[in-house]
């Protein structure tokens, strides 16, 4: 399988090119093996992008999306942070196929 484009962090060049095999594909480069817990948050997520046009720009916001469509248990720093070591945000976004978070470093 051919890999669609992406840039230099690994991020998808087109949200359109993203697939549940590309989304594996790039979770095992984070060495994260992904579970219904991860693709929860990777719906999460895609629906913001699609609602907003944008990835949430910050952990902050993330932390709210997921709170506001999942509830406190799962929109909260640390269990983002279990699934998606590192910065939740943009790891998360990466592996969703969306852009990179405009204020994530």
């Amino acid at each position: 399988m051919t890999q669609p484009p992406r840039n230099s962090e690994g991020f998808l060049e087109s949200a359109a090119d993203w697939t549940p095999e590309i989304a594996a594909q790039i979770a095992q480069e984070s060495n994260l093996n992904l579970n219904e817990k991860h693709w929860e948050i990777i719906e999460v997520l895609r629906s913001f992008y699609t609602k907003h046009e944008v990835s949430p720009p910050s952990n902050r916001l993330f932390v709210k999306a997921v709170k506001e469509a999942l509830g406190e248990d799962k929109g909260n720093s640390i269990y983002l942070m279990q699934l998606f070591p590192g910065t939740p945000a943009k790891t998360a976004c990466r592996i969703a196929g969306l852009p990179r978070p405009t204020n994530c470093l």
